[in-house]
């Protein structure tokens, strides 16, 4: 995944989980996520650190 993007990494994760939009409560609501995911809104160090350890990664992932 080293020449994928943040937002492709995270949407590969969350289509290998079967997790949704809704399911990431740690980054925000369902439309602060859809806004990361569309490259409109950067991850901060809290979101990162929260998807790291719900994914079971590196904070590396997603910086």
């Amino acid at each position: 995944m080293a020449s994928c993007d943040i937002h492709d990494a995270l949407r590969y994760m969350m289509r290998e989980t079967g997790l949704s939009q809704s399911d990431l409560p740690g980054v925000g609501a369902q439309s602060v996520v859809s806004e990361i995911l569309s490259g409109k809104r950067q991850l901060n160090l809290r979101q990162i650190r929260w998807l790291a350890e719900r994914f079971g990664v590196s904070v590396e992932t997603f910086i």
